[in-house]
C-alpha cells in the first residue's frame, strides 16, 4: 500500500470530459509534490467525495452537467484549495471572488499549470500560521509559522486580500499569507483604522490615496470597493 509523502498534497481532479481528465492527470504526474487521490465525472460525485475525504487541491472544471463548478465551490462547507481549468473566460470574475488560487483557460500548458500548483503549494505550506493581536495597545500583530512569530506593525499593514481560508498582508516591502479568513482579520486590526471595501479587500483608511468611482487607490495600486460599502467608506473617510 503507498503511503503519502508529509508533504505532498493530495488532489483529485473533478471534469465531467475523459480527455480533459487525462490531460490534467498528465500534468499532475509532473509534479512531485502532487499526489492524485481520485478523478470525478460530475460535481455530485466531487462533493460526495471530499465530505469522506481529506483532500488539500482540486482541479475543478465549470460548465459541467447537473451542477457548476462554482456552485459546488458556494455548496462546500470546508473548501479544499481550488484551482479552476476551464475552457470559458465568463466564471472568472465570480471565481476570484469566491477565492480560487488560481483561473486557468484550456489547454493548459506545463509552464501555466506549474504557476498555478506553486501558488496552490504556498498557500498549503502557509495553512498552519497564526495571527495574534496585541490586544492592549492594538499597535501590532504577530504571525506565527509552527515556532517562528513574526511581529508586524499595524500602522505598516496596507491592505489584507482574501484567499478563501487564507489572507494576503501586504505592507510595503512584505508580504506575509496567513491561514485565517478575513472576517477573522477583520476582528484583529482596529476597526477605527480599517475598512472592508470588497469582500475580498480589507484596508488602511491612512493608506488610501484617492478615490475613483469604484476603486480606492494605494499609491498606484487600484482596490476595487464592493457597492454595498461605498457609502460608509465615503464616510469614514471625511468626506467633505
Amino acid at each position: 500500500m503507498e503511503t503519502s509523502k508529509p508533504h505532498n498534497m493530495k488532489c483529485i481532479i473533478v471534469d465531467d470530459n475523459k480527455l480533459s481528465r487525462a490531460m490534467v492527470k498528465q500534468l499532475v504526474d509532473q509534479v512531485e509534490f502532487l499526489e492524485l487521490k481520485g478523478e470525478c465525472e460530475n460535481p455530485v460525485e466531487a462533493f460526495n467525495y471530499l465530505k469522506k475525504e481529506d483532500i488539500d487541491l482540486v482541479f475543478l472544471d465549470v460548465e459541467m452537467p447537473g451542477m457548476t463548478g462554482i456552485e459546488l465551490i458556494k455548496n462546500l462547507e470546508k473548501r479544499p484549495i481550488v484551482i479552476l481549468i476551464t475552457s470559458k473566460k465568463d466564471y472568472a470574475v465570480e471565481a476570484f471572488e469566491l477565492n480560487v488560487a488560481d483561473y486557468i483557460i484550456k489547454p493548459v500548458s506545463l509552464s501555466r499549470f506549474m504557476a498555478a500548483v506553486d501558488r496552490a503549494k504556498e498557500l498549503h505550506a502557509n495553512k498552519d500560521q497564526k495571527v495574534e493581536t496585541n490586544t492592549k495597545e492594538k499597535d501590532y500583530i504577530f504571525v506565527r509559522s509552527n515556532s517562528l512569530l513574526t511581529k508586524v506593525k499595524i500602522k505598516d499593514i496596507i491592505y489584507v486580500q482574501a484567499l478563501g481560508d487564507y489572507v494576503n498582508i501586504f505592507t510595503n516591502d512584505t508580504r506575509l499569507t496567513v491561514h485565517i479568513t478575513l472576517k477573522g482579520m477583520e476582528e484583529k486590526l482596529p476597526q477605527d483604522k480599517f475598512y472592508r471595501l470588497h469582500r475580498s479587500y480589507l484596508t488602511s483608511l491612512s493608506h488610501i490615496d484617492n478615490i475613483e468611482e469604484g476603486t480606492a487607490y494605494i499609491g498606484k495600486h487600484p482596490l476595487p470597493i464592493g457597492e454595498q460599502y461605498k457609502k460608509e467608506l465615503l464616510r469614514k473617510i471625511n468626506l467633505i
